[in-house]
């Protein structure tokens, strides 16, 4: 997933970082109200699931909720 094109597209941008490293995934609102509003939110998660972003929100997923993901797909791509 080399191609990060999508990032000039999106909505965090110009906001402050320490929003989508919030200090636990229940402070992650501020963040998740960005993300939900981001014309490349689908580029954005699809990217950090890929390449195993340990910390932050990204495309309005925490990692907790990335990782739920990631192992769905492999229990998934191993049922096949």
């Amino acid at each position: 997933m080399k191609n990060l094109e999508w990032r000039a597209q999106a909505a965090c941008k110009d906001n402050d970082i320490d929003i989508f490293f919030p200090p636990s995934d229940d402070a992650a609102g501020p963040a998740r109200a960005i993300c939900a509003r981001c014309p490349v939110q689908e580029s954005c998660r699809e990217w950090a699931i890929a390449t195993r972003q340990p910390d932050g929100v990204w495309g309005g997923l925490t990692e907790t909720e990335r990782r739920r993901i990631r192992r769905r797909r492999q229990a998934a791509a191993r049922a096949a």
